[in-house]
């Protein structure tokens, strides 16, 4: 068992602990407990602060929270129709990955996978960015926030830490529908933001940054797909493909450009650190024109030699990390933003569809709310159990 697989464990038992101690302080939400879960601790953590930037830039904060409910019900009808095709395209191809998976530090079937320190830190960054954004919007509009709060995401155990903002929901239930779609959309929308900032930082900075820096060794495999072309042949995560048919490859879109001028059903050899294999690759399960391999890769680089003469290997190595992490919470920010303008039950989007239906028909919309969200749910969980089970 690797390090990061033992600071995960070690993590989940202290959490337990922790919420053990702090039973009678403890809120329970139930989603499907006691399978799925919310354990919220109530705290009154950043509220000075919530008022503080809203006091301070109030008629900016409203301008763009308002923009953000706009953008939000964009998401919520994009991520919608990729869950319904992406649940499509699963059952109708075998071979096809699940769309939702826990994202976890741990190395698991159905599980997507994100290095355990990494994962604490983009977890936390995350969920402050998320809750205090529903804070300061509802600040902003002149809507009391009651309490803040940590809260954990229960699989079974208490598994994914978060955070959350109360605002007084009787008070948020007398403005008009155009602001409470602005608090509801303020947490995805400040994420999704977020990603975008980042993505700019890696395009004009990090990326430039890194070619002083580094040395590409071709590309790494991260992820296996399950019954994939890959797996069948014996590769494993972890090692590193530098030719494929003897052409070197050095980077990610060298990779790429290659399997796109390859057909399905055709043998390549590919050859890695570890071996050389043969595939076959076969249809892929969105566009069966194109050659499917079956597997997610990343950049394999190596520190340049230059470099550590120059500054020293932990300062490198610390640089590495901080890459990973910008990485990381581009990639985090954005999925859980738009997993949370679902408009199921329990999300900001399913707060916000539900207002848009109340505004419209108030039993009616009651209804179709119920019968939407439970719709989504059943695609959710539908994934999730077809990711562990392939």
């Amino acid at each position: 068992m690797d390090v990061q697989s033992i600071l995960a464990i070690v993590f989940v038992i202290v959490l337990t602990l922790f919420l053990y101690l702090k039973r009678d302080k403890l809120v329970i939400q139930k989603i499907l407990y006691p399978i799925f879960y919310f354990i919220m601790y109530r705290t009154k953590f950043g509220l000075k602060l919530m008022d503080k930037i809203a006091g301070r830039f109030g008629r900016a904060i409203r301008f763009v929270a308002i923009f953000g409910a706009i953008i939000g019900f964009i998401g919520m009808a994009f991520i919608s129709y990729e869950l319904i095709s992406a649940t499509i395209t699963l059952f109708l191809q075998p071979e096809a990955p699940a769309s939702i998976k826990p994202v976890l530090p741990f190395q698991a079937k159905g599980v997507f996978f994100v290095p355990f320190l990494y994962w604490i830190t983009s977890i936390f960054v995350i969920a402050i960015i998320h809750e205090f954004s529903h804070g300061i919007v509802a600040r902003a509009f002149k809507i009391p926030v009651r309490s803040s709060g940590f809260a954990f995401f229960g699989i079974i155990l208490p598994i994914v830490p978060a955070a959350f903002v109360e605002p007084d929901e009787k008070k948020l239930a007398k403005h008009p529908a155009r602001e409470q779609l602005a608090v509801f959309a303020a947490g995805p929308f400040s994420n999704i933001l977020t990603a975008g900032i980042l993505f700019l930082l890696v395009l004009f900075i990090v990326n430039p940054f890194a070619e002083t820096l580094l040395h590409l060794t071709g590309v790494k495999a991260t992820a296996i797909t399950e019954n994939g072309p890959a797996q069948s042949a014996g590769m494993q995560a972890g090692e590193l493909i530098t030719a494929i048919n003897g052409q070197q490859i050095t980077n990610v879109q060298n990779f790429t450009n290659t399997l796109a001028q390859l057909k399905p059903r055709t043998k390549i050899t590919i050859t890695t650190n570890a071996t050389t294999r043969t595939i076959t690759l076969t249809p892929h399960p969105k566009d069966a024109a194109k050659a499917y391999i079956g597997l997610s890769v990343s950049q394999g680089t190596e520190i340049k030699q230059s470099f550590k003469q120059a500054y020293g290997e932990k300062t490198a190595a610390l640089i590495i990390w901080a890459f990973g992490l910008i990485y990381w919470l581009l990639l985090l920010n954005l999925g859980i933003g738009m997993f949370n303008l679902l408009p199921i039950g329990p999300v900001d989007g399913g707060r916000m569809l539900l207002l848009a239906l109340q505004s419209w028909n108030p039993k009616k919309g009651q209804f179709a709310w119920k019968i939407i969200s439970l719709f989504f749910m059943f695609l959710i969980l539908g994934n999730i159990a077809i990711g562990f089970i392939r």
